[in-house]
């Protein structure tokens, strides 16, 4: 299987790993996991943001380059197939003149559609992570691709992040026993690793202080169900290199007795309103593509130069309660079928 991705690789000696401008366990581990199974290739590593300090748990994430490989004679872009998650790239003319010229290859597991601009080959399989395609591709095609102690740590770093900590609804038995293979292969513990991505997710207590204020701006809409909170440049500007606001607040959120839909939602100077999404329902994805964007059925996001902070909520406030009632039919009439 995957003789796709087998091809692309045949003829290539210089690659370049492409992550979006929202990097995160998943998409890194990707990217690193793909740097030691290509081991026979020349390989760069780029994001056009810098790597968050909360994901510098990963041992090789300084890796990880903002510059361009313009030598590189082809591409892999990882755990996204949205063009609006990679809108630096694509905002860039030369860049995205590169990846229209060159052969590109995308490896993805989101089922938000395929709206790449240029020419491009993939693999997209509704999957608890990228890492577990990734891992799925290399376990059926050893010769090509050698899983060894290094791709296999990263590659657990990055389905452990998706999966919170193999706890979400996407997780299945086959998730649990690739964790298992990959920890025999890689002579870990889960115990050792979470130890180190506790450690990088230690708060100063600025951070602190700055989670109790935003827990104080929080807005609960339509009964309690929503739980908003806004995340003004300002925040951004002063506190993201140190830790993303929205990793702060949003499992708090979702937390909240009542909460079905919690919204980070971070506004911008040029305009731009991005949003995350965490729900406990499988809405999700749903909230988000509304707004162009996608994801998961529990965790997506969205991202929109089109409307302003107001017209998001407004618009929140419209449509959750229609997705929410869809979702409950579904599971009510799921029930009737038992």
């Amino acid at each position: 299987m995957y003789s796709s991705f087998l091809d692309f690789l045949k003829d290539k000696t210089r690659i370049c790993i492409i992550q979006a401008e929202n990097p995160d366990g998943d998409s890194l581990g990707s990217a690193l996991a793909l740097d030691y199974l290509l081991s026979d290739k020349e390989i760069s590593l780029y994001c056009p943001v810098d790597i968050p300090k909360y994901l510098r748990y990963f041992p090789d994430w300084s890796r990880v380059e903002s510059e361009f490989d313009w030598k590189a004679d082809a591409y892999i872009i990882v755990d996204t197939a949205a063009s609006i998650l990679l809108s630096k790239l694509l905002d860039d003319s030369a860049i995205k003149n590169c990846l229209e010229k060159k052969p590109v290859f995308v490896l993805d597991h989101h089922e938000t559609e395929d709206d790449l601009p240029f020419p491009h080959e993939s693999i997209i399989e509704p999957l608890p992570s990228c890492c577990s395609l990734i891992y799925k591709i290399a376990k059926e095609n050893p010769e090509t691709l050698k899983l060894e102690e290094n791709s296999a740590k990263n590659l657990i770093y990055g389905i452990l992040s998706d999966t919170l900590g193999l706890t979400s609804a996407s997780t299945s038995p086959e998730t649990f026993r690739s964790v298992a293979d990959l920890l025999e292969l890689g002579h870990l513990d889960i115990s050792t690793l979470e130890e180190a991505r506790r450690e990088f997710m230690k708060k100063s207590p600025r951070i602190l202080e700055y989670k109790a204020d935003l827990i104080k701006r929080v807005d609960y809409s339509l009964d309690g169900t929503l739980a908003t909170v806004h995340i003004p440049w300002e925040d951004i500007e002063t506190y993201s290199d140190e830790y993303n606001p929205n990793v702060l607040i949003l499992e708090e959120l979702r937390l909240v007795e009542g909460v079905k839909i919690a919204v980070a939602i971070k506004t911008y100077p040029d305009g731009k309103v991005t949003g995350k999404i965490r729900s406990s329902v499988p809405v999700a994805e749903s909230v988000a593509g509304f707004f162009g964007g996608g994801g998961h059925p529990f965790a997506a996001g969205f991202r929109t130069y089109d409307m302003s902070y107001d017209d998001v909520l407004r618009d929140l406030v419209s449509i959750v309660p229609k997705l929410l009632a869809e979702a409950n039919q579904e599971s009510s009439d799921h029930a009737k079928t038992l």
